[in-house]
């Protein structure tokens, strides 16, 4: 049975994502393919689920692990054709989305619904670990390339599914830098949750304080994350503009628009970080970061494809 006739599931993942995030439900309402609006909803609400359980409710290292690696061996399962028993309403989602006898199973480059969830799975696994410990600056961007991974192909699986895309090296580009602009919005959160989002080639004995994230090393640090999510926004517009479906071109540059906002405050501020961004959460920004995005896809069309 399809995902999208499933109507538990499906109402569970709309409501999830609706709730979670507004400007998520609404593009994926108005942009999604609607064969394919179902698996975004199911994408979003579990991966949502996944970061909330190994962020909010789940304090032992040893268990979030095994969280995650009950993930792993429900997703291997059902992509192999099992049909795993005694799963919560969210796991669920995971195995209609993994099933082998979809009909667009066939045929998919890469697969990118599985490549998308596996990607995902590789992210939760490093928060698992990572709390309360330094990482690397390597470490961080190889977090950031499996974010951008599952984030771009569950984009391109449920926004112009089929149509034509970059597959080289600028394909996870514009996701990448939204990914570095979200760290750095919610860095200061993120420490206080006992995440090191700074490298620990930056820290002294390992050790970060929100004072620290006002001495010149660190907002030079800054400085050079803005300056590197601009770089691969422009590299991403470009990339944007070899799809073939509008849809997704206008939903890149909305994602790209959401997080620009954020850069423009980082730079407003002097490349001091700020405890939270509540404005992009307003209806003025909501409508800012809509008309950018506009904006963004307007000019992008104008310059000619």
């Amino acid at each position: 049975m399809s995902l999208r006739h499933a109507v538990g599931p499906v109402s569970l993942a709309a409501a999830t994502t609706r709730t979670a995030s507004r400007q998520s439900y609404l593009t994926i309402r108005w942009l999604a393919d609607p064969a394919y609006r179902a698996d975004a909803f199911a994408l979003y609400a579990y991966f949502r689920w996944l970061d909330d359980t190994v962020d909010e409710r789940l304090g032992d290292r040893d268990e979030r692990l095994a969280f995650v690696e009950r993930q792993r061996a429900l997703l291997v399962r059902a992509a192999a054709g099992a049909r795993p028993s005694g799963l919560s309403p969210d796991e669920a989602l995971l195995v209609g989305l993994a099933r082998p006898d979809r009909p667009d199973r066939a045929g998919q480059r890469g697969d990118a619904v599985l490549l998308s969830l596996h990607a995902m799975l590789d992210v939760m696994e490093f928060d698992a670990q990572r709390r309360g410990r330094p990482v690397t600056q390597q470490e961080l961007d190889d977090y950031t390339q499996d974010l951008a991974v599952a984030v771009t192909e569950a984009l391109h699986h449920c926004i112009g599914h089929g149509c034509r895309s970059a597959h080289d090296e600028t394909r996870y580009v514009a996701v990448t830098g939204a990914h570095v602009a979200h760290m750095l919005r919610d860095l200061v959160e993120d420490l206080d949750a006992g995440y090191l989002n700074v490298p620990s080639e930056l820290l002294v004995d390992g050790q970060l304080s929100r004072d620290d994230l006002l001495s010149p090393e660190l907002r030079a640090w800054v400085r050079d994350r803005v300056a590197l999510a601009r770089s691969c926004f422009a590299t991403g517009r470009r990339c944007l503009a070899r799809a073939d479906s509008a849809r997704c071109r206008l939903a890149g540059h909305a994602y790209i628009a959401r997080f620009e906002w954020v850069l423009d405050a980082v730079e407003a501020d002097g490349y001091r970080l700020r405890p939270s961004y509540p404005q992009r959460a307003t209806l003025r920004g909501g409508l800012r970061i809509a008309a950018d995005g506009a904006r963004s896809a307007l000019v992008a069309a104008r310059s000619g494809r």
